[in-house]
């Protein structure tokens, strides 16, 4: 028998780790009450604190900016490659004919 992985939704996720963030219960409690093991509870509130200072910061920022720059680059060059092809594929015609 194939036993599947459960799969929570990401609201349902946020709710239980903020929960956990808040204290009033403990892990053992949320567990208990939301039908998910501790640890995971503990990897859910770990990640939630991780990115939740990402929220705030700079990084984020600079991190959409350079993914832009890189993006805007690649489309350049997409573009000199094209017309390249473009003068090769009438350069051969012409040889050809």
């Amino acid at each position: 028998m194939v036993s599947m992985r459960k799969q929570y939704e990401a609201s349902f996720k946020a709710k239980v780790a903020l929960e956990a963030i808040k204290g009033e219960k403990t892990i053992a409690q949320l567990a208990g009450v939301f039908g998910v093991h501790p640890n995971q509870i503990s990897r859910w509130k770990a990640e939630l604190l991780e990115k939740l200072l990402d929220i705030f910061s700079d990084r984020r920022k600079r991190a959409d900016k350079d993914r832009e720059e890189i993006e805007a680059e690649l489309y350049r060059q997409i573009g000199q490659l094209k017309v390249e092809l473009d003068w090769l594929k009438k350069k051969s015609q012409s040889l050809l004919s």
